[in-house]
């Protein structure tokens, strides 16, 4: 149990060891399908890996071109992400405010900050969600009066359960509020 009067949670934004996979991949797929496109195109050996003279521009060698076009975009869109650090921010629980803040970075555009403040009166209990199968997610969420359900922690970070248990646990004694689990179990 944490007896300051300010907790603060760092959370991870978009700089993950997956990212830079991600990124990678597309880059080099879109690379290689735009060269091999554009190999078809000129009838000159772009990339050195594949002898692309026996690819005919019209269809399959502009079809390669979008598409690895289209991949660096997504690519350029990621790192671009990854840069900014999309989604990375904190959590703060204030005993001597009263107040719950969630600051995340955005997109640069209009300041670059989702800031979101909660009284501890708007804020009914707290919720576990176990959500396991092929796409587990494990989160906890303010619920507010109102019902409304704001996650706590970023959906693509995966947290172990026994983590999340005692972090739930900890955080519901801080605000004094009840902790409610919701367990979803899929079978295949």
């Amino acid at each position: 149990m944490n007896t300051s009067n300010v907790m603060r949670e760092s959370i991870k934004g978009s700089r993950t060891f997956s990212n830079y996979l991600i990124i990678l991949i597309f880059f080099i797929a879109g690379l290689s399908f735009f060269l091999v496109g554009l190999s078809s195109f000129t009838q000159k050996n772009l990339f050195p890996f594949t002898d692309a003279s026996q690819i005919s521009f019209l269809p399959q060698g502009i079809v390669m071109t979008f598409y690895g076009t289209l991949a660096l975009i997504v690519a350029f869109f990621l790192l671009i992400s990854l840069i900014w650090d999309i989604g990375s921010g904190y959590n703060e629980f204030s005993q001597t405010e009263q107040i719950v803040r969630i600051v995340r970075k955005d997109f640069p555009q209009k300041g670059g900050l989702i800031f979101l403040s909660y009284p501890f009166q708007s804020i009914k209990k707290l919720k576990v969600k176990v959500d396991q199968g092929l796409n587990p997610r494990n989160n906890i969420f303010l619920v507010l009066r109102d019902q409304r359900e704001i996650p706590l922690y970023p959906s693509q970070n995966f947290i172990l359960i026994s983590e999340l248990e005692k972090k739930a646990i900890e955080l519901a004694e801080y605000l004094d509020i009840p902790l409610e689990t919701e367990n979803q179990n899929y079978t295949y």
